[in-house]
């Protein structure tokens, strides 16, 4: 073998290596020159320089290029913590590639042969400095927690008890346990000492699973019940289940056999997020209001079916059940169904129907219904109806639009058009004797030059009803003239707050925008401060935007996005996604939508969601799990709107808003890579001390095991989708993260204590009770989520302590 041949081999390794450093350095170089143009960092164009010469220098087998690409690394690895500091997620996109290729660079396969005289030149030592710099950086990183708060609430009690409406401490009667929404259960037999023994006791499948006729979001976020000795639960598809508590035996089932004239496909949503429940005998000695009269249909019912479920369902009928049995209360509405079309209006298929539980009085059934976004300007109205807790004839409809005609609907009559909604629950205080209904929008979202007088003035806030007579009795608007679907997705929550004025009956409303409103629930005042901030200006032609939004001081709001907070897998997405950062428009929480295409932060999924919060209204804290995504929003003129744009989704393709003059495209901030352009965490769990209004604690929550291409588990921070629950025994439980685990925690800290793995995604909100055994479980419906791309199931799983 030559000595010359033997060289020119010992140099392919080091010529390879080359030739990718210089194409790396081409890219960046490309990059940099036009994110410098945009008036971004200067970084990539420099770093690309340096890659490119770099390469150029291994192709030469010159030693020089030690020396160079250890410059590249200490400068990048320096300006890295210029820029973010020691965040271990910052520093992987900016660091981890250049530290391997560093690595690699002193292997002797690729270092040897660039040292042809033997000599150990000062660029060996320069690019060892470099590397382990850069590798005490990530280990530094380690040690910190950016974003979160550690603390301790280390409180039992706050001298209060709840007053939500009573019921037996192990049964769970109402979505959110009771009418107050607080998701609070009183058991305290599982603890943070005890937590870890919980095991799983039973699971059943329901059979109902996605079908090749349902839309892309197809739902399991049902939250059953546990009443009349009896586990409640409904299905995507509104089939309702009754299960024996202790085991999961079937006891019956129903089917409301739904049905669409052109099939499923266009429906924004199929979900059942639960039942409601009523007793004739919880009433029998009530006195908190005047007893209606009843009629002798009522009263057949009342004596048929004393015990009753109200289900909703996804083509748009309100359904009366016997409880004990699952046959139709047939003196309720038409053979015990309400056609909750009626007044409505016409509507394209899908564009109308009730996706959450109705709220649930002594003598009213309370509904809101589910109306599509953005699809035009003339969808079916947003009317709330109250409805005969008996016989189902209608008491009184409100109608944003026509807000003082509270009488029914007379025959033949239309609702106003496309009058605000309610998709999510209300709440129900019936000692003052007011429902609180949470609002959406006027359609479309992000179009508003042309709304009511009525959505000006009720959309995106929260409005509170007389239950005698549908009238309002206050209203608090959270987002003014809302064009970037800020409605309010959850249940107000009820409680008797501690301040330093004294106990006051509270209202706290959790929004997408990230404030957590606090109010008098008898008129409406702040009880927290509540401050009208001046916001970016300049809607796209044509339309407006309100000078000021109202800010609440308790409210979980992230930093505003910069440049420097853009995040990838790698240097190159990142970069960009800094490019894309610089193309759209930002100027902070509510920029307007554009035509250029506008970074909407928080995004339309929110900080809160349908999930809400959780209250121990004894410990007086608040529990809960905020999300963090930005989205991209971009107008698009009607001219402009291709004949075979197509719409996929409430949240994908050409929204189109026919009868405006822009559509809209809408979609997650994302690089190329399809990995999120803003930096984690994603997703936290957070405590607040309700009695000081600040953040105890706030963690990061869940793992990439199940969004990522490799099945690993980092603790990165990801969405939940779905609600969590507190108990009087210190545990709070959450399951809606991208990754498929129930979840446990101190809720004096956050420190999880225990998890288990699901077969599939646990975006529901769970529940506890107590068996006819005395133990108490734990209780998950687990199917997944159409839209998020969780793994879809039909599993209902119980968790208890072990013996």
């Amino acid at each position: 073998m030559s000595t010359e041949g033997a060289l020119s081999r010992s140099r392919l390794l080091p010529s390879l290596l080359g030739i990718v450093l210089l194409l790396m350095g081409l890219a960046l170089l490309a990059g940099g020159i036009k994110l410098s143009l945009l008036g971004g960092s200067l970084y990539y164009l420099l770093a690309g320089i340096g890659l490119v010469l770099t390469g150029i220098l291994l192709l030469a087998a010159r030693r020089a290029a030690l020396g160079l690409y250890a410059l590249v690394l200490f400068a990048s690895t320096v300006w890295a913590l210029w820029e973010i500091g020691l965040d271990w997620w910052q520093l992987v996109p900016r660091l981890s590639l250049w530290f391997a290729l560093g690595v690699v660079l002193l292997l002797p396969w690729f270092r040897r042969p660039l040292l042809r005289d033997g000599a150990a030149p000062l660029g060996t030592a320069a690019l060892s400095v470099a590397v382990v710099l850069a590798g005490a950086t990530a280990i530094a990183s380690q040690f910190t927690h950016p974003g979160e708060i550690i603390g301790e609430l280390d409180r039992d009690t706050a001298d209060m008890t709840s007053t939500a409406p009573a019921m037996p401490e192990g049964e769970w009667q109402a979505y959110g346990r009771t009418e107050f929404g607080d998701r609070y259960s009183p058991l305290k037999q599982i603890t943070p000492a005890n937590v870890g023994k919980l095991q799983e006791a039973w699971r059943i499948r329901t059979g109902d699973l996605p079908t090749a006729d349902d839309p892309v979001e197809l739902t399991n976020e049902n939250t059953p019940l546990k009443v009349n000795g009896m586990l409640y639960a409904c299905t995507a598809h509104s089939k309702v289940l009754a299960l024996d508590p202790d085991t999961g035996k079937e006891r019956w089932r129903f089917d409301p056999q739904i049905k669409s004239p052109v099939g499923f496909k266009g429906f924004a949503h199929m979900t059942c997020r639960g039942v409601s429940y009523y007793d004739e005998n919880a009433y029998a000695k009530a006195d908190n209001a005047s007893a209606a009269v009843i009629s002798e249909a009522g009263k057949a019912v009342a004596q048929a079916c004393p015990r009753r479920l109200y289900l909703p369902t996804a083509d748009a009928r309100l359904i009366a059940l016997n409880a004990d049995t699952g046959k139709l209360c047939e003196g309720f509405g038409d053979h015990g169904v309400v056609d909750l079309t009626q007044g409505i209006g016409p509507f394209t298929p899908g564009g109308y129907y009730a996706t959450s539980p109705a709220a649930i009085t002594r003598d009213l059934v309370i509904m809101g219904g589910h109306v599509t976004d953005n699809e035009s300007t003339n969808e079916p109205s947003g009317v709330i109806r109250a409805f005969d807790i008996r016989d189902g004839h209608l008491v009184w409809n409100w109608d944003s639009g026509n807000p003082e005609a509270t009488e029914p609907l007379a025959p033949g009559k239309v609702y106003t058009r496309n009058s605000p909604n309610m998709w999510s629950l209300a709440s129900v205080d019936e000692k003052l004797g007011m429902v609180y209904l949470p609002l959406g929008n006027q359609m479309p979202d992000q179009w508003g030059a042309d709304r009511t007088p009525g959505a000006e003035k009720f959309s995106a806030g929260l409005v509170a009803l007389d239950l005698a007579t549908g009238k309002v009795r206050w209203n608090y608007q959270f987002t003014h003239h809302d064009l970037w679907d800020m409605d309010v997705g959850s249940q107000p929550t009820l409680l008797d707050l501690k301040t330093a004025d004294g106990i006051k009956p509270a209202l706290i409303a959790p929004t997408k925008q990230g404030s957590l409103y606090v109010l008098d629930r008898r008129d409406g005042t702040p009880i927290v401060p509540i401050r009208e901030i001046p916001v970016p200006q300049g809607a796209v032609p044509g339309d407006r935007t309100a000078p000021t939004q109202a800010r609440s001081d308790l409210n979980l709001l992230g930093p505003d996005l910069t440049e420097k907070a853009m995040w990838g897998a790698s240097p190159f997405d990142q970069m960009l996604c800094r490019i894309q950062f610089k193309e759209l428009r930002y100027e902070g929480q509510y920029t307007p939508p554009s035509l250029q295409g506008s970074l909407i932060y928080p995004g339309n999924v929110g900080v809160f969601n349908w999930g809400g919060v959780s209250i121990d209204p004894v410990r007086q804290m608040l529990f809960t799990s905020p999300n963090y995504m930005a989205f991209v929003s971009k107008m698009i003129p009607r001219a402009d709107v291709a004949a075979d744009s197509k719409r996929e989704s409430e949240t994908a393709g050409v929204q189109p808003n026919t009868g405006a003059p822009y559509a809209v495209t809408m979609h997650p901030f994302m690089s190329p890579f399809g990995v999120p352009c803003q930096a984690p965490a994603w997703g936290y769990v957070a405590g607040i001390d309700l009695t000081t209004n600040k953040v105890v604690w706030k963690h990061k929550n869940g793992t990439s095991r199940d969004s990522s291409p490799l099945p690993i588990g980092l603790p990165i921070g990801v969405p939940s989708m779905g609600g969590s629950i507190v108990t009087a025994g210190g545990v709070g439980f959450l399951s809606g993260t991208l990754d498929q685990y129930l979840r446990a925690y101190d809720v004096n800290n956050g420190k999880e204590l225990w998890k288990s793995r699901l077969p599939a995604g646990g975006q529901a909100t769970p529940m506890t009770y107590t068996g006819k055994d005395g133990k108490q479980y734990v209780l998950l419906v687990v199917g997944g989520h159409g839209s998020l791309g969780t793994k879809m199931g039909d599993y209902v799983i119980a968790y208890t302590l072990s013996e």
